[in-house]
């Protein structure tokens, strides 16, 4: 190889958001017409990790109608190149080796983390300078960028899942039962409140909400006080939405699963093999027995269907703009940041500057329960407040649809407001 050709690597890691293509295409695009070369690394850092350069070539011809499509034609992985510094060489010496100049990343957190550590370790130990830009991608919307600028894929996920949530909405008017939808968000309750609030969903909880642990009775208070306040209005139909990074706030020994389920290769609990609907929707059928009430009740999860979906019209665009950020950032000489846009200006960020001081992880960037989104989504949901409790006519309903006298009701659901 020429050594003195500039080689682009681009690779994925975590898990599939709508709009990876279209960052692929964009930049692989934008560097042939700048006659680089350019690879796609397959599996994310799984193959380099191992010594093997597993690719494909990334041409305009390969790449320039790609951006309308789900999933990622180099496919993804969660492999952690961190873990091991067997992995770190390997990986680091496969790129060095392959003439690789300069590498975009489109991943989270861990992927962030990983592209900083491998190109110090190329540094380091090789004297390898190995220029890197991160693009960030996930539906959960928790990376640390600027408040109001969505990870790319969240809109299209959040489109989506709005959609099935809405059909669920109209199912649930039409046969007179409740549904459950557990949505995906492993530390945040983005993609929950915005589908959620999108929807109209009668009640969204998300994990924000509780400055610690919160029990699973206090889960299922909240939504049955949702039903129950439905039922005083004369509707025994409704949705909970539910953000299942609330798993991370349960306590362990309440949640027997947490203490069996796998882990993946950053040490995150695989929430997608836990069935945490089946879990919260048993607690809740439990209570409303207990009480007397009559309700059918059925439980979804939301997620693996929106993950790999077309990006729509806003990801395509504002894919196609990171991608051909994420290439002009290196162009002109740049390393080591996370590429983003800022009042329409591609703005570069550091990627020391979104690493945690304490954990040395990224930061996670938590839906603000003080701001005006929020606020107004709190507004339209159907659950159980202060002024309920405090009016001796809604109390007098409430107490009548949940068959308690006024004591045991406040007894048991004073804590949900």
């Amino acid at each position: 190889m020429d050594r003195n050709v500039n080689r682009l690597a681009i690779l994925c890691g975590g898990g599939p958001a709508p709009g990876i293509n279209s960052v692929i295409s964009s930049a692989a695009i934008e560097a042939s017409n700048h006659r680089w070369e350019v690879i796609g690394l397959l599996d994310g850092f799984k193959h380099i990790s191992k010594g093997r350069l597993e690719h494909v070539p990334l041409t305009i011809d390969a790449v320039s109608r790609i951006h309308n499509e789900g999933g990622s034609v180099i496919r993804t992985s969660r492999h952690n190149p961190t873990g091991d510094p067997k992995d770190m060489e390997r990986a680091v010496d496969t790129l060095a080796e392959a003439g690789i100049t300069h590498l975009i990343t489109i991943g989270g957190d861990d992927t962030a983390f990983s592209a900083l550590k491998i190109s110090k370790e190329a540094l380091s130990r090789r004297g390898y300078l190995l220029k890197v830009a991160h693009v960030p991608k996930t539906i959960d919307n928790d990376l640390p960028l600027p408040e109001g600028m969505p990870t790319f894929g969240f809109e299209t996920a959040r489109s989506l899942g709005a959609t099935l949530v809405s059909n669920i909405m109209e199912d649930a008017r039409t046969t007179g039962r409740w549904f459950l939808c557990v949505t995906m968000g492993r530390s945040s309750g983005h993609l929950a409140l915005g589908i959620g609030k999108a929807a109209a969903a009668t009640i969204t909880i998300i994990p924000e909400e509780f400055d610690g642990r919160v029990s699973l009775d206090r889960l299922s208070n909240l939504i049955v006080g949702s039903i129950i306040k439905r039922l005083s209005m004369g509707r025994a139909y409704g949705v909970a939405v539910v953000a299942e990074g609330l798993m991370g706030k349960i306590p362990p020994e309440e949640l027997e699963a947490l203490k069996t389920a796998d882990r993946d290769e950053h040490g995150h609990i695989r929430y997608g093999e836990i069935n945490f609907s089946d879990i919260l929707r048993d607690r809740v059928k439990g209570a409303l027995k207990e009480l007397g009430i009559k309700i059918t009740l059925n439980d979804k999860e939301i997620g693996y269907e929106i993950r790999c979906a077309p990006p729509n019209g806003f990801d395509v665009e504002y894919t196609r703009n990171l991608g051909y950020g994420a290439f002009e950032y290196l162009r002109q000489g740049g390393t080591g940041a996370m590429v983003t846009i800022q009042n329409n200006r591609l703005v570069p960020i550091p990627l020391e500057d979104i690493m945690d001081p304490v954990t040395g992880r990224t930061r996670i960037r938590l839906v603000n329960i003080n701001s005006i989104q929020y606020k107004i989504a709190r507004r339209y949901m159907i659950r159980l407040e202060r002024e309920d409790f405090e009016d001796p006519e809604r109390l007098e309903a409430l107490c009548g649809a949940a068959n308690m006298d006024k004591e045991a009701f406040v007894r048991r659901f004073g804590e949900t407001v």
